[in-house]
């Protein structure tokens, strides 16, 4: 087994073996079922030499009677084994994604830039329960089955050591042919865990994208995508059942010469009088019965390849690094708003470029910056510097004086709150949304306050549960300027002192603009305001605006300082007011 194999059993089973008392009990009421297992097979030979020869009469009530009991004693201990085994699974299933949702949180942005939101979520609904419940299920059979087996082969060397033998030499020819199938059931398995994922994705995105779908008649085109991924998953399904199916016959065939070899030797033998009818019958019961969890063994390797392909993706995210901390310095109390970026140049691990190069501008407190430019021109990459979604590869950004990179992620982000274009709300309530998070003890008198200031509060009460509506999945039963409002509130009741407005009212129409833009206007009161800007209309008071081109800073000054200019800014905003 490879040192990667040791490294993902080892993975599983510690936390299989976490709850190793449940698992204890399981394995005790597993020894009790195969105990009763051999017990049916020794019953057959004083039932044939003595029973029917009626030279025991009272075989007639005590056999059905011990053949009653031992089944019911089966049942009972195959029950709570299996109980057991059951809560041991879905406790370590439920560790396992609470593992992996809280590595989910601390993943730094630039994972979630790659676009793999159908393998995430695969992992977390198919992968971690493959994972668990096949661990499981391979601890069941390889250790009920092998109780049975062992029982069964002690019985059959009692009952005749040279048939017994027989049976062990062909063994080990079943396990090398089971053996051969695995490395075959596992690159199979891990295509299959690919193609689960990318399903996943194409009907996630058939989902979020259906009224584009519709209106672009894009039919004929996604049935063809999911066709083919679809398609693509019944193969390797198919691929994986024939070499799983495959096992079975095969090892029968063997198993097949050693019945044979078996009768053979006991015709012999019962014609040197040395085996009775009895002792046969019961040998050929207690053969018959390590069939079956033999099949079980062999077929177990198929469940061990999905085990441990699932839980080589779990683990992948898992072992993702969390957002760096370097610092743990706090700032003392609430910052004053000074921001200062200097020097600070970035480019991206993919990148030929630099995104940004040497860009220093400074924000006084209480003052609104505005960022201008062009798509692709570092506005972004520039702002998200300051949470540290973004760290960058030259330079350093101050929070009043204090580097951002040596203070604590906590601290940081507590200074700062962001109203962005692509509003994120979750598919809960008003007031559970305005009041988010480490905000949730909000006062519903504080709630109303924010709305009130975000003007939206008229029409939170004019529904009829009011601050207790549910706003839906993405919110999708508010209107863009509603839930650019909602987000103003959110932000209000953080009361932050430094505010980062992305691209804020951009998306919206000119009446629910003119809404956003007054709650806006209440929400940077007394606050340091960085402003992605697309529509210039917006920042003719921003006390400076910074016009950026490839990454660096072109202009910088006042929008009258900007206009009597004459460069970039001047020609972006006649543009505009042209297009206006």
């Amino acid at each position: 087994m490879s040192p990667l194999n040791l490294n993902l059993w080892h993975r599983i089973y510690s936390r299989v073996g976490s709850y190793w008392k449940g698992l204890a009990l399981a394995v005790l009421f597993m020894a009790g079922a195969a105990a009763t297992q051999p017990t049916l097979a020794v019953a057959m030979k004083p039932l044939l030499d003595e029973g029917f020869s009626g030279a025991k009469p009272e075989y007639v009530w005590q056999v059905p009677l011990a053949i009653i009991t031992l089944i019911f004693l089966r049942g009972v201990c195959n029950f709570f084994s299996d109980y057991l085994l059951a809560w041991v699974a879905n406790n370590v299933l439920l560790g396992v994604r609470g593992e992996m949702f809280d590595k989910l949180l601390t993943m730094p942005d630039s994972e979630f830039k790659k676009g793999d939101t159908g393998r995430l979520l695969n992992r977390f609904t198919v992968d971690a329960g493959y994972m668990t419940g096949y661990a499981t299920d391979v601890l069941t059979v390889l250790v009920r089955e092998s109780l049975v087996v062992l029982a069964m082969i002690i019985v059959l060397l009692y009952m005749s050591w040279e048939l017994t033998l027989i049976i062990l030499v062909t063994m080990p020819i079943s396990v090398l042919i089971s053996r051969s199938f695995i490395k075959r059931l596992r690159r199979i398995n891990r295509d299959m865990v690919n193609m689960n994922a990318e399903l996943t994705r194409v009907v996630g995105e058939g989902i979020d994208g259906q009224r584009v779908i519709k209106l672009f008649d894009g039919y004929a085109f996604e049935r063809k995508r999911f066709s083919y991924v679809s398609g693509r998953l019944r193969r390797f399904d198919m691929r994986a059942a024939t070499a799983d199916a495959a096992m079975t016959p095969i090892t029968q065939v063997v198993t097949a010469f050693a019945v044979a070899s078996v009768i053979a030797v006991a015709l012999n033998q019962a014609n040197a009088g040395t085996l009775t009818v009895g002792s046969f019958a019961a040998f050929m019961a207690a053969l018959a019965q390590i069939f079956d969890p033999i099949k079980r063994l062999t077929k177990v390797a198929g469940r061990m390849q999905k085990m441990l392909v699932s839980a080589e993706s779990v683990f992948i995210l898992i072992d993702q690094p969390s957002e760096t901390e370097l610092g743990s310095a706090k700032l003392p109390g609430r910052a004053q708003g000074r921001v200062q970026f200097s020097g600070v140049s970035h480019r991206f691990a993919d990148g030929e470029v630099d995104t940004l190069n040497q860009v220093s501008i400074h924000a006084e407190p209480g003052q609104t910056v505005a960022l201008v430019g062009r798509s692709g021109s570092g506005k972004t990459t520039l702002v998200n510097m300051l949470p540290r979604f973004v760290s960058p590869t030259d330079g350093t950004v101050l929070i009043d004086g204090h580097d951002i990179q040596m203070l604590s992620l906590k601290n940081l982000r507590e200074q700062l709150s962001l109203v962005s274009q692509d509003v994120v709300l979750f598919d809960d309530t008003i007031a559970v949304n305005v009041g988010y998070g480490a905000l949730h003890d909000a006062s519903e008198d504080e709630i109303r306050r924010a709305l009130k200031a975000a003007n939206l509060l008229e029409f939170v009460d004019s529904l009829p549960l009011g601050l207790q509506t549910q706003v839906g999945e993405n919110a999708t039963r508010l209107s863009g300027g509603q839930r650019q409002r909602l987000a103003i509130a959110r932000a209000l009741i953080k009361d932050a002192p430094i505010l980062i407005l992305d691209e804020a009212t951009s998306a919206l129409d000119n009446e629910s603009e003119r809404q956003v833009q007054a709650s806006l206007e209440i929400l940077m009161q007394g606050r340091t305001t960085l402003v992605i800007a697309h529509r210039l209309s917006t920042i003719l008071n921003a006390d400076k605006i910074i016009v950026m081109d490839h990454g660096r800073v072109v202009e910088q000054g006042s929008h009258a300082e900007l206009l009597a200019l004459g460069g970039a800014y001047s020609a972006l905003y006649q543009m505009q007011f042209r297009d206006e």
